[in-house]
């Protein structure tokens, strides 16, 4: 049984990655009474330097070199400070990877990553939260894997974090659809031209309260389409456009007032979100991009994420909307949440604090 007083994260000011360690820091400070520690930005490392020296300082750092570790912070440009004893060091992504192994060794205190981090891995870390869809090795003890992404979503505190936000607006009497719009990656390829055809049904709906927000990988060409297809439309309530607004985050205002959840299947961090927020998820199915063969061979590509999402069905968590009549279905219901009991940031903590 662990028993940590603090539990701090390290942030690489990547929002998803922040939101998926902070979820599972907020738990292990809910439920082992560890007091939660605000955040720190770590220092940028291009990713030539960390591919070039991290390889060659790991083994060192893994070693328990005390000195080593403290020494390696300085020199890439972290500000040390005291750091009390039993602290659990928490982060996700592969920047801000390194610094947290180097400060769990340099102080003597133990380090979680979530994500698997390139380069380094998730050998040298006590804890590593992987989801089911990345490569891991099942032999490894210091491994748990979560359905989706874990995240800092608090289910009870929604409503009241909703009504503050929407002051003013009465959704009274109406069903409220958020619809929540990724964008292109390696995998995926979210255009103007196809969001038009997406978000069209959305658009002759009537007597509903649309609440519609992009993210940062949405883009301004889409964002731009966005408002061009709803400007005039009496359904919309509210529209985040993230090219134009990248600060604001009202993801947990939407969930807070929706009576249905809609997400494109890039974003697996918005699915996820919004299943942990209780939500069955009407997944919105994106065109991708042409897989070479050699990926297709290893499993790589979209086709990774789609075991998940099945399984994800499979548990009532979201329901595939690639078809008209599952849509058609999908909204007539009053609303749309499942009772499952599905947090993969908590149950990660608990597995955590009862390693």
């Amino acid at each position: 049984m662990q028993n940590f007083k603090h539990v701090l994260v390290l942030s690489d000011a990547i929002r998803g990655h922040y939101h998926q360690s902070l979820g599972v820091a907020m738990w292990i400070s809910k439920l082992g009474g560890a007091s939660l520690d605000p955040f720190i930005n770590v220092p940028k490392i291009s990713s030539f330097k960390r591919a070039t020296t991290m390889r060659l300082n790991v083994k060192r750092i893994m070693a328990g070199d005390r000195e080593y570790a403290h020494n390696w912070l300085t020199k890439a440009g972290f500000h040390d400070r005291n750091f009390e004893p039993e602290t659990l060091f928490v982060s996700a992504g592969s920047s801000a990877a390194p610094f947290t192994l180097a400060l769990a060794k340099a102080t003597g205190n133990k380090a979680a990553v979530v994500m698997t981090p390139s380069v380094i891995g998730t050998k040298p870390f006590d804890f590593a939260i992987v989801p089911e869809h990345d490569k891991y090795d099942p032999n490894d003890k210091n491994i748990i894997t979560t359905l989706g992404a874990p995240n800092h979503i608090y289910e009870p505190d929604l409503h009241e974090v909703g009504q503050n936000f929407f002051t003013g607006k009465d959704f009274s009497g109406k069903k409220v659809f958020a619809i929540l719009i990724g964008g292109s990656d390696a995998n995926y390829s979210v255009t103007s031209q196809w969001i038009k055809k997406a978000l069209e049904p959305f658009k002759q709906l009537k007597d509903v309260a649309l609440l519609i927000t992009t993210s940062r990988r949405t883009g301004q060409e889409v964002d731009e389409t966005v408002q061009q297809m709803f400007s005039g439309c009496k359904s919309l309530e509210y529209l985040l456009l993230m090219s134009k607004n990248p600060r604001i985050n009202s993801l947990t205002a939407m969930f807070g007032v929706a009576t249905h959840v809609f997400a494109t299947e890039d974003s697996v961090s918005m699915v996820s979100e919004a299943a942990t927020a209780g939500f069955k998820v009407g997944l919105i199915r994106v065109p991708r991009v042409p897989m070479s063969y050699a990926k297709r061979f290893i499993g790589g590509g979209a086709q990774r994420f789609d075991d998940m999402f099945e399984k994800m069905i499979q548990r009532g968590l979201i329901t595939d909307l690639a078809s008209e009549a599952a849509f058609n279905e999908f909204i007539a219901s009053k609303e749309q949440r499942h009772n499952k009991d599905f947090n993969e940031a908590k149950r990660a903590a608990e597995w955590i604090l009862n390693s």
